[in-house]
């Protein structure tokens, strides 16, 4: 989890998406975040993780609904919500952060 703990320890916000491979509710958000991270450019970073693959960290984080945002800025968690969202909503948290 130190590799975790580098990702969040940045200046800028980091928003995470935990998702599966067969959650549709997942998948539907990948084009959403690719829209989120084109339209924040160098202001933020976006980050998916598979919680399938990283076991550990989704228990450390207690993930249990797919997908979950969360969003990181300087080693704090700032806000977290599990569902689906729009590229507008995620963006307007995120530049509450910036």
């Amino acid at each position: 989890m130190s590799k975790f703990g580098d990702l969040i320890d940045v200046e800028i916000p980091v928003l995470f998406e935990f998702f599966t491979e067969w959650s549709d509710e997942s998948e539907a958000m990948h084009d959403v975040l690719r829209d989120v991270a084109a339209a924040m450019g160098d202001k933020a970073r976006v980050i998916k993780i598979d919680v399938e693959k990283n076991q550990d960290l989704a228990e450390a984080l207690r993930i249990k609904g797919l997908p979950t945002l969360i969003i990181y800025k300087s080693g704090d968690m700032k806000w977290r919500q599990s569902g689906e969202l729009d590229a507008n909503t995620i963006i307007g948290r995120i530049q509450e952060f910036v």
